[in-house]
C-alpha cells in the first residue's frame, strides 16, 4: 500500500541479508497456565513454558539500502497442532520496532504482530550490556545482560540440541474487516530465517517491565502489563550474539501453516 503506485521497485542490491546484527537474548521460565492465555488454538505452550525476549540492533540491511533499525521481540516456546501438520518453535507474542517500513512488511506479508516503540541503541559499560524501550515518552522495558564469558563446548552442544527441530518462528495473522468488524484474514504463519554467528557470549540477564496506564500508553498498555504480570520462576542463561541474518531463505520461505 498504496497499491496504485505499483509494487516497490526492485534493486539488484537488495536482498534479505542483515549484514551486521548484534543481539541480546534473555529468557525465563514462567507459569504454564498464565502463558497459555495468550496462545490461540491450535497453539499450545511447549513442554517448558519459556518466554524469550530478544533485542536486535540491525545494521547494513540490504533491502533498506544499508540503513537499519532496532527491535525487541517477545516469544513463547510453543507447539502448533494443526489439521495437516505439527510444528515446534517460538510463537511471536509481540515485536516492537523503531522503523515503520519493517513493521508494515512484517505485519502484512508474514503476519508478525509488530508495533512501534522507541528502542535505545544498546550500551556497554564495564562489560554490562543495556537497552530500553519506550512509547509516548514512557519507558516500559529495561533489558540487561552482565557477567559475560565464552560459552563452553558443552553449552554450545546443548544449545544446538535444544534448537534441533524447533527452528520455526510462528505467528497469528489476523486482520479485521474494513471498519474493524468481522475478519478478512485469519491464518497462522511461519517465517524461517538463516543466522550466521561470528561471536557469542553467555551471561546473566534480566528484563524489567513497567506497568503503565491507558494515559501513559493508550495503544499498548494492555500488552505491556500482560507481559509484566508473567511470573519469573527461573532466569535462563542470557546470550549476546554478533553476526548476520538472512530473512529470505529460498528453500524455507514464509508460509501459511494448517
Amino acid at each position: 500500500m498504496p497499491a496504485h503506485f505499483g509494487p516497490r521497485p526492485f534493486s539488484t542490491k537488495a536482498s534479505g541479508w542483515y549484514r551486521d546484527v548484534t543481539s541480546m537474548v534473555v529468557s525465563f521460565v514462567t507459569d504454564r497456565e498464565q502463558l497459555g492465555r495468550y496462545l490461540p488454538s491450535p497453539f499450545r505452550v511447549a513442554e517448558e513454558a519459556v518466554v524469550t525476549i530478544t533485542y536486535a540492533c540491525n545494521r547494513q540491511v540490504d533491502w533498506l539500502a544499508g540503513n537499519g533499525y532496532n527491535l525487541v521481540a517477545v516469544s513463547a516456546a510453543a507447539d502448533f497442532i494443526g489439521e495437516q501438520e505439527t510444528l515446534s518453535g517460538d510463537y511471536a507474542l509481540v515485536m516492537w520496532e523503531n522503523l515503520t517500513d519493517p513493521i508494515l512488511t512484517g505485519r502484512e506479508l508474514q503476519g508478525i504482530p509488530k508495533v512501534y516503540a522507541d528502542i535505545q541503541d544498546h550500551t556497554v559499560l564495564h562489560g554490562d550490556w543495556h537497552t530500553s524501550a519506550s512509547h509516548f515518552g514512557h519507558k516500559f522495558l529495561d533489558l540487561d545482560v552482565s557477567n559475560l564469558r565464552d560459552p563452553s563446548e558443552d553449552e554450545i552442544a546443548a544449545d544446538a540440541a535444544a534448537r534441533l527441530g524447533r527452528d520455526n518462528p510462528m505467528a497469528w495473522r489476523l486482520y479485521p474487516g474494513v471498519g474493524g468488524f468481522g475478519e478478512s484474514i485469519n491464518e497462522y504463519t511461519t517465517f524461517p530465517s538463516e543466522n550466521r554467528i561470528t561471536d557469542a557470549w553467555v551471561g546473566e540477564g534480566e528484563a524489567r517491565w513497567q506497568h503503565l496506564s491507558w494515559e501513559q500508553n493508550p495503544t499498548q498498555f494492555h500488552i505491556i502489563n500482560a507481559l509484566a504480570d508473567l511470573p519469573v520462576l527461573e532466569w535462563r542463561p542470557a546470550v549476546v550474539v554478533k553476526g548476520s541474518t538472512n530473512l529470505v531463505v529460498a528453500e524455507r520461505l514464509p508460509r501459511v501453516i494448517n
